[in-house]
């Protein structure tokens, strides 16, 4: 397996489709084991193409829907239309392709940075947790920190919180970088009040898999400074899992919020 960093770097350095009339990207995957695409590095391709497509404006929010698994082996092809465009706002629609099927489409605004009023009204952070806490992830190739084991079978609130910090990267790549690590913890977040299985269980214990994720984005992104990712699931029902999430800096500033629904059936 390569380099997992530099790998989902690659991942992110989304190539134009030539002759094609409207706005075509295409990205490689990341090297896995299991050989499926990864939905948070779908979510940092989708934020690139959103950047590359309208550079003059920063993406605000972006809601995506997974339709189809992806598979490793098939590049992806980003299809962006502007829907609107003015001297303030716009709006894309985006489509992910892998040869003639859709794995995912998602509706991305956009907004250029103004100045106005600001307050927030959240708990505030604590400082950042020390080396000793120290997690590993194998889809997080950077520094990962977390008071709780979300492997434990332990019964548990459905609350979770981790700090992370990428490697030095270029500003640009915030966004895409946080996104991607905001579609990995929240169906383990779910099950912590669910005696005897964890995330870990997932083929075996149940099934489960994402199918929308939303993500607003409230300021300037740099994730190779630390960032305090603060999560909860306010219900797990009707074969589905809810949970959303703060990213806030370690000085306390909420610099986005994301929200995530999952499927999710128990094994017999």
């Amino acid at each position: 397996m390569p380099d997992m960093w530099n790998d989902l770097l690659s991942c992110l350095d989304l190539e134009p489709v030539l002759g094609i009339d409207n706005i075509a990207l295409q990205g490689g995957n990341q090297a896995l084991p299991y050989h499926r695409v990864f939905g948070g590095q779908i979510l940092g391709q989708l934020l690139t193409a959103a950047r590359l497509a309208r550079p003059d404006k920063v993406v605000k929010s972006l809601h995506t829907v997974f339709t189809r698994e992806g598979r490793s082996d098939t590049p992806i092809r980003y299809y962006v239309s502007v829907e609107h465009e003015g001297r303030s706002f716009a709006t894309l629609s985006m489509l992910a392709y892998q040869g003639e099927r859709v794995i995912a489409s998602a509706i991305a605004s956009l907004h250029v940075p103004e100045e106005g009023p600001h307050r927030q009204s959240l708990p505030a952070v604590g400082p950042v947790l020390g080396p000793e806490h120290r997690v590993e992830f194998p889809l997080l190739p950077w520094e990962v920190r977390a008071s709780d084991d979300l492997d434990s079978i332990a019964v548990g609130a459905p609350e979770y919180t981790m700090w992370m910090r990428t490697p030095p990267v270029e500003p640009e790549l915030g966004r895409a970088l946080t996104a991607y690590a905001t579609d990995l913890t929240l169906i383990g977040t779910a099950l912590r009040p669910e005696a005897g299985i964890s995330h870990t269980g997932n083929g075996t214990r149940f099934l489960s898999a994402v199918t929308t994720h939303t993500l607003w984005f409230h300021g300037a992104v740099r994730s190779d400074t630390w960032q305090m990712l603060r999560q909860h699931s306010p219900i797990l029902s009707g074969g589905r899992i809810f949970g959303r999430g703060d990213v806030l800096t370690e000085d306390g500033l909420l610099v986005a919020s994301y929200a995530q629904e999952a499927m999710f059936r128990m094994q017999p």
